[in-house]
C-alpha cells in the first residue's frame, strides 16, 4: 500500500468513531492518545490560558472517540450552562424561576436519553395504551442530512451523561446558593465540564472544587509524580486483573442463564461481582486520579475501602463519595433533611408506593404498604416527638430510591436503592435497641421466618430465613462482647492460678462482625443492581427482574453440600481471585498509604522497571475483548 493510503487510512481512523471500540483507558489507543496530549501540553503548560483550551479541546475529541455526534449533546450542554450561569447571576428577580429552567433542561435531557424506555413502559402499564419511544434528535438528524441515516425507533443513551449532567445542576444551584461566581472564561467553563480523565465515569466534580486549580501554575513534585502513576498502575489491576477477569470467566456466564448453575455457584456470583463491581469502578476512579494529577489537577476522592463500613450508611459515606454527597446536597438537604418534610417528600414517596402497588398486582404489596401506611401515620399522630425522625427516615428513603434509579432505568434498581434505604433505616432504629432487647427482637423475626419456611415454602424465605439467623447470631456475640467489657471494665486482670493476666479485649471482633453483616447485605442488594445492568433498555424491566427472581429461586432453594468441594476447585481461580482482592481491600489504610508512599520513593529507573513489570503482569489477563467499565451505562 502507497504511503499517501497509509497515512489517509490512519487520519481516516483517527478522526472516525466505531461505535463496537470506544476509546478506553484499558486501550493502547487511549494511552497513545494521553502521550500525545501530555507531549503537547508539556509544552503549553506555562501559559495557562492556552493550556485550557488545549486541554478542553482534547477533551472534546476524546468523548467523540467515545460517544460519536452525542459530542454535540455536551456542547450544548456547555453552551447552554455556561450563559444560564452568567443569566442566574446577574438577575435581581426571577432567580428561581431561572433555576428551574435550567434544572428543568439539564434533567430533561437525561430523562430523554436515559429514561424514555423506562416512561413508555411505565405508562404504558399504568394506562393500557402501546406507546413507543421516538428519537427526535434522530429524526431532526435525517431531515437536514435528506436521507433515513439514523434509526428513529430507538434510543441511545450517551456515555457520561449522567455525570457531566450532574456537574451542569450543581454549577447552576451553586450560583443560584451564592456559593461561587459564574465561571467568566467560555473555555474555562468548557474545560471544566467536560475534562477527559473524569468525564464518562466521573468522580463527579463540583465547580468549587475544580475552578480554582484552573490558574494556578503547574505544579507536579516528584513524589506527586510517584503518586499518579501509582494509582494509574493501581487502576489498571484492579480493572484487568480482578473485574475483567471475574466477570469474563464467570459472573457473566451466572448473571446471563442463572438456572444452568447451582444455588452455591449462584451465590459465588453475586460475591464475586461485588468484587468486580468495585474493582472496576473503582479501578476507573484511580486511573482518572492519576491521569489528571500528571497534568497538576486534583479530583476528589470517590472511593475510601467502602467494604471496611460497619452499617450500610457508612458502606454510602465510603462508596462514590462524590455522588452520596451530591445527593446529600442537591437531593436530600432540599427535600428537608433531617429537619422536616416537604411536599417533594410526600409526593416522592407516595408515587413511588403507589405505582410499585399497581405494577405488582399483588394484594401483599397493597397490604404491606397499606400496613406501613398506617403504622407510620399513627406514630405520627400519637407521637410528635418521633415525627422529626420520621421526616429524616422517608427522606432518606426517598433520596436511597432516586439515587436507585440515577443508576438506572428499571425497578431493579429502584429496588436496589430502596433495599439500600431501608437497611439505613433498620439500622438506625436497631443501634436504638440495647443488646438484650435486639436478641429478644431477631430471636423472633427468625422463629417467624422459620415457621414460613416449613408451613409457606419458598426460596425466598429460606434467604431471609438464613439471614435472620446469620443477624441473630452477631446480636448474640455482641451481647457477650458487651458483658464481658462490663467485666472487664470492673476487674480489668483475672488470676490464672497464682499469675495475674489482663482480660482480653474482644472490640475487633464486633467491628469485624458488623463489618461481615454490612458486607453480606451490601452484596444481596447488588443482586438487583447486577440483574438490570447491560441489557437492552427496551426489555430491561422484564428480563432484569426475571434474572433476579430466577436467583433468588437458586440460592434460596435446597443445595448438594458434597458437591461444593468440587466446584470450588472447579473455580478454584475465580475462588483465589475473590479471597486475594477482598484481603487487600481490607489491609489497614495505614499500611497501604505507606507502600504508596514507598512506591513514589522509588528511583525512576527503578519504577520504570516496576511500571514495565506491572504492564507485563497485566497483559496476561486481557481478554480478546476488553470489557468496557460498568459504569459508562449509567
Amino acid at each position: 500500500m502507497a504511503f499517501p493510503s497509509l497515512i489517509s487510512e490512519f487520519l481516516s481512523n483517527l478522526f472516525s468513531f466505531d461505535q463496537a471500540h470506544p476509546l478506553l483507558f484499558t486501550q493502547f489507543y487511549f494511552w497513545a492518545f494521553f502521550a500525545l496530549v501530555f507531549a503537547v501540553f508539556s509544552l503549553v503548560h506555562s501559559k495557562v490560558l492556552l493550556r485550557n483550551a488545549f486541554l478542553f479541546a482534547a477533551s472534546l475529541f476524546f468523548y467523540y472517540k467515545t460517544s460519536g455526534l452525542f459530542l454535540l449533546l455536551l456542547s450544548f450542554v456547555i453552551v447552554y450552562n455556561f450563559f444560564a450561569g452568567k443569566w442566574l447571576h446577574k438577575a435581581e428577580k426571577g432567580r428561581t424561576a431561572i433555576l428551574v429552567l435550567s434544572v428543568f433542561v439539564d434533567l430533561g435531557l437525561l430523562a430523554y436519553f436515559k429514561y424514555s424506555y423506562f416512561i413508555t413502559d411505565l405508562l404504558n402499564n399504568l394506562l393500557g395504551t402501546e406507546f413507543r419511544v421516538f428519537d427526535i434528535f434522530a429524526w431532526v438528524g435525517n431531515e437536514i442530512a435528506g436521507e433515513q441515516t439514523f434509526h428513529v425507533d430507538s434510543i441511545f443513551l450517551p456515555v457520561g451523561i449522567s455525570f457531566f449532567t450532574f456537574q451542569a445542576v450543581s454549577y447552576i444551584v451553586d450560583i443560584k446558593r451564592r456559593r461561587i461566581e459564574p465561571v467568566r472564561n467560555f473555555l474555562d467553563f468548557g474545560f471544566y465540564l467536560s475534562f477527559f480523565p473524569q468525564l464518562v465515569a466521573g468522580p463527579i466534580v463540583r465547580a468549587s472544587e475544580f475552578m480554582d486549580q484552573l490558574h494556578k501554575p503547574y505544579n507536579l513534585s516528584r513524589r506527586w509524580f510517584g503518586i499518579a502513576i501509582f494509582w494509574i498502575l493501581n487502576g489498571l489491576i484492579k480493572k484487568l486483573v480482578l473485574s475483567d477477569y471475574i466477570a469474563v470467566n464467570f459472573c457473566d456466564r451466572v448473571f446471563e442463564n442463572p438456572l444452568l448453575y447451582t444455588g452455591f455457584e449462584n451465590l459465588l456470583a453475586i460475591f464475586a461481582y461485588s468484587l468486580q463491581v468495585y474493582a472496576d469502578f473503582s479501578g476507573y476512579t484511580d486511573i482518572a486520579i492519576g491521569v489528571a494529577l500528571l497534568m497538576g489537577f486534583y479530583l476528589p476522592k470517590n472511593f475510601n475501602s467502602p467494604y471496611k463500613a460497619t452499617n450500610a450508611a457508612g458502606f454510602w459515606k465510603r462508596w462514590h463519595m462524590t455522588l452520596s454527597n451530591w445527593l446529600k446536597d442537591y437531593l436530600y438537604i432540599p427535600l428537608g433533611g433531617n429537619r422536616n418534610a416537604t411536599s417533594g417528600t410526600w409526593i416522592c414517596i407516595f408515587s413511588i408506593a403507589l405505582i410499585a402497588v399497581f405494577l405488582s398486582g399483588s394484594k401483599w404489596v397493597a397490604i404491606a404498604v397499606a400496613a406501613l401506611t398506617l403504622i407510620i401515620g399513627t406514630i405520627y399522630l400519637l407521637k410528635p416527638s418521633a415525627r422529626k425522625v420520621i421526616f429524616t427516615n422517608i427522606n432518606n428513603m426517598d433520596t436511597m430510591l432516586l439515587g436507585g434509579l440515577w443508576h438506572g432505568a428499571s425497578w431493579n434498581f429502584v429496588i436496589w436503592g430502596g433495599l439500600n434505604g431501608l437497611g439505613m433505616i433498620i439500622y438506625k432504629i436497631w443501634s436504638g435497641f440495647n443488646m438484650y432487647i435486639r436478641v429478644l427482637v431477631i430471636t423472633l423475626v427468625t422463629a417467624g421466618l422459620w415457621a414460613l419456611t416449613k408451613y409457606a415454602p419458598a426460596p425466598v424465605w429460606n434467604l431471609f430465613f438464613v439471614w435472620a439467623l446469620i443477624t441473630w447470631a452477631g446480636a448474640f456475640i455482641q451481647m457477650l462482647i458487651v458483658s464481658v467489657r462490663k467485666l472487664t471494665h470492673k476487674e480489668k486482670f483475672v488470676y490464672v492460678g497464682k499469675k495475674q493476666r489482663k482480660m482480653p479485649d474482644f472490640g475487633w471482633l464486633g467491628t469485624a462482625w458488623a463489618v461481615f453483616q454490612t458486607f453480606v447485605f451490601i452484596t444481596f442488594t447488588r443482586l438487583f443492581f447486577r440483574s438490570g445492568s447491560n441489557l437492552d433498555p427496551s426489555e430491561a424491566n422484564e428480563k432484569a427482574w426475571a434474572t433476579a427472581k430466577n436467583m433468588v429461586g437458586q440460592i434460596g432453594s435446597s443445595w448438594d453440600l458434597s458437591k461444593i468441594p468440587s466446584m470450588l476447585t472447579q473455580h478454584r481461580g475465580i475462588v483465589i481471585v475473590f479471597i486475594v482482592g477482598m484481603l487487600i481491600h481490607w489491609l489497614p489504610e495505614r499500611f497501604k498509604r505507606r507502600y504508596r508512599i514507598a512506591f513514589s520513593r522509588l528511583p525512576l529507573t527503578v519504577m520504570a522497571l516496576v511500571v514495565v513489570a506491572v504492564v507485563f503482569f497485566v497483559y496476561q489477563f486481557i481478554t480478546a475483548d476488553l470489557q468496557s467499565f460498568i459504569y459508562f451505562q449509567f
